[in-house]
């Protein structure tokens, strides 16, 4: 392969340099990680909302219009949306476009977790190609001028591959661009991505851009899964939990190849300034939450995360773990050894890395890969996010 193109990724009218998209992370990529991620960018990027459900939407429930928030600076304001019943899938794109709500709009088919997939939802949704094709027939239809992007995995298992029948389906209906995580729902997170099918996918799908996803833990991964692939651009998901510079460091390598900036070096922050980003992002969260004990008590899932590698003793991560104020977190993090430079074990896989288990599906879905039959009538979730 090439080297990676020094080219912007073109989602529809909106131009994105480098071609880096944050992945939408439930109970992850909210406005709050979105700003930061977006601060050490220097705003390059596209930076997606965590997952919206359509149900939860089109029903204006509280927690989710809080969700769809943007912050002014954001642009484009992204929408990740599931859905597995075409007509409420329709209805909240058609929302979003009359109450000017986003400028792009993703689509949800990789979720593996077994909430949705036992609704016929996420990862499990594209075996069932006529669905998958009513759902974004509805979606792009309704869209108007917004691009409609999909995001998917390569099928339900090895036994059950759809990804090459679910790119093909997104080009005739329309969609304008989509992105591959290369695992099966049964693998989860665990196990090596399998970047060979994302290359299968780019040779099958030429008409519209084609991005990967999956084990991007640094910037020269990302460029690396461009080479080997003939990708357009990448989708970094676990690869930023904890390490929110990590969009800084794509943005110098990508405009290091294509000339634009002289060479220059990972981030490599020492515990001191890793501790500053901690406690900016727990007061972003209370900020956006209108309530420093609840903005804290939600960072507290970042807390191994960002101390990877680090020598932190489990009594001091239990305690930062554990802080419900600002003024405790303060404390905690005065009580590390701050002049702890970047540590050799600071990378690699962070999140969930453990393999699936059996892939929890609706009763006979895997009968008929043509049905179009929604899972229930209970099949939309009524909540968004994590």
């Amino acid at each position: 392969m090439t080297t990676a193109p020094a080219t912007p990724l073109q989602i529809g009218p909106h131009s994105v340099w480098p071609p880096v998209v944050l992945a939408p992370m439930a109970g992850i990529t909210n406005a709050p990680f979105r700003t930061l991620c977006r601060e050490f960018s220097g705003g390059k990027g596209l930076f997606v909302s965590e997952m919206i459900t359509t149900r939860a939407l089109v029903a204006r429930n509280e927690k989710t219009m809080h969700l769809i928030h943007f912050d002014g600076t954001e642009k484009p304001r992204s929408i990740q949306l599931y859905g597995v019943d075409p007509a409420t899938v329709g209805a909240a794109v058609r929302m979003i476009v009359d109450e000017d709500l986003a400028d792009h709009i993703d689509l949800n088919f990789g979720c593996p977790v077994p909430k949705v997939t036992r609704k016929g939802g996420g990862s499990a949704l594209p075996y069932k190609r006529n669905l998958l094709r009513s759902i974004l027939r509805e979606a792009v239809g309704n869209a108007g001028a917004l691009p409609v992007t999909i995001k998917m995995r390569k099928g339900i298992d090895d036994g059950h591959l759809t990804y090459l029948d679910a790119g093909r389906i997104a080009v005739e209906e329309g969609v304008t661009a989509v992105a591959l995580h290369g695992r099966t729902a049964a693998q989860h997170y665990g196990g090596n991505a399998d970047w060979e099918a994302i290359a299968r996918l780019k040779e099958a799908v030429t008409e519209i851009p084609v991005l990967g996803n999956g084990d991007i833990w640094s910037a020269q991964d990302a460029l690396r899964m461009m080479r080997e692939t003939g990708c357009d651009g990448v989708v970094v998901g676990r690869g930023c939990l904890g390490r929110p510079w990590l969009f800084g460091d794509l943005v110098a390598a990508f405009e290091e190849t294509a000339g634009e900036s002289g060479m220059r070096k990972q981030a490599t922050p020492s515990l001191r300034e890793v501790a500053g980003v901690m406690r900016r992002h727990a007061e972003l969260l209370g900020e956006w939450l209108e309530d420093e004990e609840r903005g804290v008590i939600d960072f507290r899932k970042h807390v191994a995360w960002y101390t990877k590698g680090f020598s932190v003793g489990s009594e001091m991560r239990r305690n930062l773990a554990m802080a419900s104020s600002l003024a405790e977190l303060d404390e905690h993090l005065a009580g590390l050894h701050l002049d702890q430079t970047w540590p050799d074990g600071a990378e690699g896989p962070r999140g969930r890395t453990a393999p699936g288990k059996r892939v929890v599906l609706p009763d006979g879905w895997l009968d008929d890969p043509y049905d179009c039959a929604v899972a229930g009538a209970d099949a939309e979730l009524d909540t968004s996010g994590g």
